[in-house]
């Protein structure tokens, strides 16, 4: 298969992440995951909703991510909430560690996957958390947008 036909596949997804919290910025970074969490990502029953990245003695983990255990794995299997150690460069880190020190920003994770080589990926937002008022903001945004194009459409 060539190398552009081939399709990143989404092991778990943070579909509440856009809506809680505004992105500001996103970026990829690797995870070091044990071949039992590998298994059971593949099946695709992993949770991000309630995760988030920490910097902790100068790197970054993700916290509260759910990888069920794999159940042909036996004894070797993985906590499922365990934290992973995510692997970016030196300046990425750096730079994000300074962000997050800010008030009111965090990392959130909006998705796992595997890449066009196989190897697992998480992509990372840097977010603030939106307050109730910006919610319903995007919420009456949303629905207009879908109210025009439907009058439009219906225009002809």
């Amino acid at each position: 298969m060539a190398k552009a036909e081939r399709a990143t596949r989404i092991a778990a997804q943070n579909r509440k992440a856009r809506h809680n919290y505004e992105i500001e910025d996103t970026l990829e970074a690797g995870v070091m995951l044990v071949g039992s969490e590998v298994k059971s990502l593949r099946s695709g029953r992993a949770s991000i909703a309630e995760a988030f990245a920490i910097e902790r003695d100068g790197e970054l983990w993700l916290v509260n991510a759910h990888i069920p255990e794999y159940e042909a794995a036996n004894r070797r299997n993985h906590p499922p909430m365990r934290p992973r150690k995510l692997l970016v460069h030196a300046r990425q880190r750096d730079r994000l560690r300074g962000a997050i020190s800010r008030e009111g920003m965090t990392l959130v994770p909006l998705s796992v996957y595997f890449n066009d080589r196989g190897i697992v990926k998480v992509q990372l937002g840097l977010g603030k958390g939106k307050s109730k008022i910006d919610k319903r903001e995007d919420i009456k945004r949303r629905e207009w947008n879908r109210d025009k194009a439907r009058l439009l459409r219906n225009r002809g």
